[in-house]
């Protein structure tokens, strides 16, 4: 079954400087991180607090972000997963 992201949920997780994001495989739940340097390298929003612009910048980018979590998966299993700058590519 591929991986999907049935639920738009993300929060910003302060302790990772991160969006967390969950991706299904069948009735798996499956943890991803996307860094905040790999948001806000690409976001336009200006001076805002780090959770506001990264979290706007996620929503832009939500389809090529769930593009890069799906070939992350496809590497292998793991118990979390972090998208990088260099993933977003």
């Amino acid at each position: 079954m591929p991986l999907e992201f049935p639920n738009p949920s993300r929060s910003f997780d302060e302790a990772r400087n991160a969006v967390r994001f969950i991706g299904h495989d069948g009735m798996f739940a499956v943890p991803f991180f996307i860094e905040a340097e790999a948001l806000t390298a690409t976001s336009r929003n200006g001076p805002e607090p780090a959770e506001a612009a990264c979290l706007a910048a996620f929503d832009a980018a939500r389809h090529s972000i769930h593009t890069s979590a799906r070939k992350l998966y496809s590497g292998g299993r793991r118990t979390t997963y972090t998208i990088t700058a260099a993933d977003m590519r």
